[in-house]
């Protein structure tokens, strides 16, 4: 079985120094620096002994805890979801917490995904057997809300959680019909499904959304004519570039020269890393092809997906 990951999966902790995940083997194990900058320690187990597919959704919260989801067999060809929390790179994990599944049992239905909330609550999303998706959320004082239906029809490809500025939760899924959005109306609220979707050809499995400002969460996907697009609610897609490779875009916020920037990276066709950056006001500005062309960025060496390997402050 091919090992899957959804959400980022290297991050950094409240202390500075940065932890990877990765399903290994029967296991989960997680890469730390042993202080920030410095070299990496070996890799542990987390979540305990519990026997666990090769599939991982990791989502960081605001007090900079991990959340790991994965799938774990309970029968003949059938599974369960379970979810540990990481405090500290250097603790232990919880033990993994099981979930149960979608549709009460059965086989995998999909790849998770898993956002934070403002209050620290996790929300795990998964396919279920009919073609939409199912969500089950942490309580306010502790335990879990049951599986909740929310709706959706031939859902495809890794689903994309990601927490606004204003600390609700966003899910975004591709369908034939276009790209799905669930968003919330108020922390705690279950999940809704805009009416229409977004009438877009999208790549299954090329989701990334992330919050590229206080107002707005951008999704960066790629569509079938293999350009790099990126599309906000209520405004119209904008096409940046075209694709290095056939994978995901990883995403994330920084400053480069003192300026709100979005770095897009990707696995080029030849198996090295590629590199665009662009101001994140600006391609929903009415300006186009606002990104550094993939081809003219950095492509340093092949690093190890996932691992520890070579890391970018």
């Amino acid at each position: 079985m091919v090992r899957t990951l959804n959400g980022t999966w290297l991050i950094r902790g409240r202390d500075g120094r940065l932890s990877a995940y990765a399903p290994l083997e029967d296991a989960v194990r997680c890469w730390a620096e042993q202080l920030p900058g410095g070299p990496w320690a070996p890799p542990r187990t987390v979540g305990g002994d519990q026997r666990v597919h090769p599939v991982l959704a990791v989502g960081q919260g605001a007090d900079s805890y991990a959340h790991l989801v994965s799938w774990r067999p309970t029968g003949a060809d059938e599974a369960g979801l379970v979810h540990s929390t990481h405090f500290r790179p250097h603790l232990a994990a919880l033990d993994w917490e099981r979930l149960g599944h979608p549709n009460t049992k059965g086989a995998q239905t999909g790849v998770p995904a898993v956002a934070v909330d403002a209050e620290g609550r996790a929300h795990v999303f998964v396919r279920n057997r009919g073609g939409g998706v199912s969500m089950r959320g942490q309580k306010e004082r502790g335990g879990w809300g049951p599986w909740r239906d929310l709706k959706g029809r031939e859902v495809t490809g890794d689903l994309a959680a990601v927490t606004r500025a204003s600390g609700v939760v966003e899910l975004y899924a591709t369908s034939p019909a276009g790209i799905l959005r669930w968003t919330q109306a108020g922390p705690g609220h279950i999940p809704a499904l805009d009416e229409e979707p977004l009438k877009a050809a999208v790549r299954p499995g090329t989701l990334r959304a992330l919050t590229t400002s206080d107002e707005h969460v951008t999704l960066f996907y790629t569509d079938e004519d293999g350009r790099v697009c990126a599309w906000r609610a209520g405004a119209e897609p904008v096409e940046l570039l075209e694709c290095a490779g056939p994978g995901p875009v990883a995403a994330i916020r920084c400053r480069i020269d003192d300026a709100d920037c979005t770095l897009l990276a990707q696995r080029s066709a030849g198996g090295r890393v590629a590199f665009a950056a662009y101001r994140s006001p600006r391609p929903f500005s009415g300006a186009r092809g606002t990104a550094q062309s993939f081809s003219g960025g950095a492509t340093p060496g092949p690093m190890p997906l996932p691992g520890p390997g070579t890391a970018c402050r």
